[in-house]
């Protein structure tokens, strides 16, 4: 019986967050504002079917299938937010679960690290995915588990204040998201990251 590690709707995908996604699913693109659904189980292979179930019961499009190691995600998505309620809904029973039954994230790192020093910069921009964390700006770093979480503390800490994404990882043993920006406003997006994984 497949483990429900995490059950994350979305209801308006924010432009950054949209934009890191789009820059590497292989699936269809989504669009800011659309509303999505996240879905993360174990084993990984048990993806398959509900995936194969969610766009069968729905008008919704899928973005990411990812079977990684031991676990599976799926994120579909739609300017519909009651076609993803449906497919989502879809998938649950399938599974013979209800959406508490998703495994509660945890946050295992939250730090705010002020006036980034150059070097410091240079290297977090090697590795990252979005956009870039410049000298002197205050970087905002978050590890939670399950991973798929990560996306859903971007998407609240995107709604929350002027921040740029730099990364989010949502996919492997943990989740990781890092945002920059002043201090104030960094501040106030790891408040609205942090809320949102607590509730």
């Amino acid at each position: 019986m497949a483990t429900l590690r995490s059950h994350i709707f979305i209801d308006q995908l924010q432009p950054q967050t949209m934009c890191y996604l789009g820059a590497w699913i292989k699936g269809s693109l989504p669009r800011t504002n659309m509303a999505a659904q996240i879905i993360e189980v174990a084993p990984g292979l048990d993806i398959e079917a509900l995936t194969d179930v969610a766009l069968k019961s729905a008008d919704v499009q899928g973005g990411i299938l990812v079977v990684e190691r031991q676990f599976g995600y799926l994120e579909f998505h739609s300017r519909d937010i009651a076609a993803v309620k449906a497919a989502a809904e879809a998938v649950l029973d399938a599974m013979n679960l209800s959406p508490d039954k998703a495994m509660k994230p945890k946050i295992l790192a939250s730090k705010i690290i002020t006036k980034i020093d150059p070097g410091h910069a240079f290297l977090i921009n090697r590795n990252k995915g979005g956009s870039m964390i410049l000298a002197g700006e205050t970087l905002f770093v978050l590890e939670t588990e399950p991973a798929a979480y990560a996306i859903l503390a971007a998407n609240a800490a995107e709604k929350a204040a002027t921040i740029k994404i730099v990364d989010y990882r949502m996919i492997g043993a943990t989740g990781r998201l890092y945002l920059s920006g002043t201090e104030s406003e960094v501040r106030a997006a790891a408040t609205a990251a942090e809320q949102a994984l607590e509730l």
